[in-house]
């Protein structure tokens, strides 16, 4: 059989869970047909047959959670190759190649067979691989097996397996637990110089464009594995937006060189995919630098989570008429909480506070 593989759905979106199977085993299907409806955590996502074929078998069923390059379906055909994956046990890795129509004597001190992918959603979902049974091609465990399995625990549990966007942040959460060293400013803007009309999810866009060219260093990525830093010329602005479905952050582009129409008009359109849950995965991607808008809600400080690759995060607070010192009188202003946290695997105390420094005084400027 000729096996097609979930197809890598781009930058962060590794797995993917089955909405509905368009196609059965022996239906014959045309290249470019639908075969399957799947959801990552930015979207649902169709995917096409690659050519024409007899479908033999389809791995998974809705709700199945699937990785990229495990099998999705297989057509008839001749035999495929070999599979090359990373076998881990304990402590211990190796890398090991293995056919797929190998004997079991030759795998025996291999393990359970299983990809890389299965093998990591089996740590994540605390599943001993060596007590199950693969139900895949030649005894092969799947992303279906270990789900079983999770499930029969969480059975024992009483919880709900957290799915779709909700489980892909509680993933991103526990990896920015694990490798970002987090530090957090505070400050405050001074917003009495704006007009009655406030907008402040642009103007905040644009003071971070300033910010970020006075202190490149937080519009970054950082890729700890290769200890390597990558400056962005331009702001890609993530920007988290709360659904009942869990946090979803769209990217808006090149924020520093737009106009605000331009801004105010991309932004709109965002909010309006988000909402319909039609947003295209690429407009999900390569933010360079996040912004929580937590204070539309309610909220005055926090300590925001920085993402990997990326290095900061803004969080934006409710404004609130204060009672401030203003030319040594007390007066009322409206004033903006915002918090910076950045990694201080990268960026130093000077760094973020000349970041945020530049982000409060671009804000306090008079709306031109």
């Amino acid at each position: 059989m000729k096996y097609f593989k979930l197809p890598d759905l781009g930058e962060g979106l590794q797995e993917a869970e089955i909405v509905e199977w368009h196609v059965k085993a022996g239906d014959t299907v045309k290249a470019d047909q639908l075969l399957v409806s799947v959801e990552t955590a930015k979207a649902i996502v169709d995917i096409p047959a690659p050519y024409d074929g007899v479908v033999a078998q389809i791995f998974g069923t809705d709700g199945s959670l699937l990785h990229v390059g495990e099998p999705l379906l297989a057509y008839e055909g001749e035999e495929t190759g070999t599979v090359v994956g990373r076998l881990e046990s304990g402590n211990d890795s190796q890398e090991d190649q293995f056919c797929v129509g190998a004997a079991p004597s030759t795998r025996a001190h291999l393990g359970p067979r299983a990809t890389p992918a299965v093998r990591q959603m089996a740590r994540q979902l605390g599943v001993d691989l060596t007590s199950l049974h693969g139900s895949g091609a030649a005894g092969q465990l799947t992303a279906a097996d270990v789900e079983a399995a999770a499930r029969q625990a969480e059975d024992k549990f009483g919880g709900e397996k957290l799915r779709g966007v909700r489980r892909s942040m509680a993933i991103n959460m526990a990896r920015s637990h694990a490798e970002v060293v987090p530090v957090t400013l505070y400050g405050d803007v001074d917003l009495h110089r704006w007009g009655s009309a406030r907008d402040p999810l642009l103007r905040l866009g644009k003071a971070i464009a300033v910010a970020c060219k006075a202190e490149p260093l937080l519009n970054a990525w950082f890729d700890s594995k290769s200890q390597s830093l990558k400056l962005h010329s331009h702001l890609d602005l993530g920007i988290a937006v709360d659904t009942p479905d869990g946090l979803f952050v769209p990217v808006l582009r090149n924020v520093g060189e737009r106009s605000t129409e331009q801004l105010k008009e991309g932004m709109a359109r965002l909010r309006a995919d988000v909402k319909a849950r039609s947003i295209p995965p690429q407009e999900m991607m390569g933010a360079t630098i996040t912004l929580s808008n937590f204070g539309t809600l309610f909220g005055r400080y926090a300590n925001p989570i920085v993402m990997p690759p990326q290095v900061a995060i803004i969080g934006s607070g409710g404004i609130r008429d204060e009672v401030v010192a203003w030319q040594g009188q007390a007066v009322i202003h409206p004033i903006l909480p915002l918090s910076l946290t950045f990694d201080h695997r990268v960026a130093t105390g000077g760094e973020a506070a000349r970041f945020m420094q530049a982000l409060v005084q671009a804000l306090e400027q008079p709306e031109g």
